[in-house]
């Protein structure tokens, strides 16, 4: 393997944020696929580690609404039972109805009482039961609040939805190789200055220690002004190239691991939004390349109508199923 680029520096490697004792010992991949650390943060107290806003705001929102669901069911029962406590005179029917389902009455009536809906047909009697009347109507108010408030703010978090291809190849590029992946923006939204940065890590023998290196993957184009299509960011593997020699056998090796960091600018939100990935040795495929996914047909019927004079709706279309396809390629390279 021969290599003639030269590592980043140790204030970059500080500035990336892995220690030194992770680039010397740890072995494990440093970016899951879903660009989560693949860290665990241990020896800190629940309430020291857990922030339920933060918790609430990033978790998928089927799992969001459920929890939503479980939370008002189980205050209203929990609440009924508190009016159950009460005793069985504490909640009196004005109408007939439930009088042989003491904890349907209380449940039905918490429900009324937490939602400010108050039909009426339930009157609390007493002070204990209005001391839980009040205490609910209070829950009830902040509840709302803060339901609202983080139903919001998961609406208005601006969040980037960017795919990556699944795997990254090695493939033919003009009389050398390349190292290239996919991008593509998943939702309608616009992306302008869309730049990518890229480094490799992987071990190497360092005074007769195995010790991750870093390395700056210098690109054909590190961004794209507009992103309605897709981009295939392209690494030339050629002589200063970090990956220059390398094979698939020393990549898995020296348990090498690409990490992209990809940034934009999302005009709905007026902000800028990040992602990240990565790619490990085992999800390079070696001469290989990306299916053409542009759908030339759709663009030629547009050009011809144009040309004729017609009006037409039709846009430049890409084929989304052909966004992960690759397709092996014979390299013809000098020798």
């Amino acid at each position: 393997m021969v290599s003639r680029a030269q590592p980043i520096s140790e204030q970059d490697l500080r500035d990336l944020g892995f220690g030194a004792v992770v680039s010397r010992e740890s072995h494990q991949r440093l970016l899951n696929r879903d660009g989560s650390f693949n860290v665990e943060r241990r020896g800190l107290g629940l309430m020291a580690s857990w922030s339920p806003y933060h918790v609430l705001l990033t978790m998928p929102w089927p799992r969001f609404m459920l929890l939503g669901v479980v939370g008002y069911v189980v205050a209203n029962a929990v609440f009924a039972l508190a009016y159950l406590a009460c005793g069985p005179d504490a909640l009196i029917l004005t109408v007939p109805g439930m009088i042989h389902h003491p904890f349907w009455r209380a449940f039905f009536f918490s429900v009324e009482t937490l939602s400010t809906i108050g039909y009426g047909n339930i009157v609390p009697v007493g002070y204990a039961a209005n001391i839980v009347v009040t205490i609910e109507a209070l829950a009830g108010l902040m509840t709302f609040a803060i339901a609202t408030g983080l139903v919001f703010a998961r609406f208005s978090r601006p969040t980037a939805n960017i795919l990556f291809s699944s795997h990254a190849v090695v493939a033919p590029y003009q009389a050398i190789r390349a190292l290239e992946f996919r991008v593509a923006n998943a939702r309608s939204n616009e992306l302008i200055e869309v730049t990518a940065k890229v480094i490799v890590s992987r071990f190497e023998d360092v005074d007769g220690m195995k010790t991750r290196r870093y390395y700056p993957l210098p690109l054909e184009r590190d961004g794209v002004v507009f992103l309605p299509l897709t981009w295939t960011v392209v690494h030339p593997v050629d002589e200063q190239s970090p990956l220059h020699g390398e094979t698939a056998e020393s990549m898995r090796n020296s348990n090498t691991e690409v990490l992209v960091l990809l940034k934009a600018f999302d005009e709905t939100f007026s902000s800028i939004v990040q992602t990240r990935t990565s790619y490990t040795f085992e999800d390079i495929v070696w001469g290989a390349r990306f299916a053409d996914a542009f759908m030339a047909h759709a663009a030629e019927r547009f050009t011809n109508q144009r040309l004729s004079g017609r009006k037409s709706n039709r846009k430049v279309a890409v084929d989304m199923r052909l966004f992960d396809i690759i397709e092996p390629v014979v390299e013809r390279l000098p020798q």
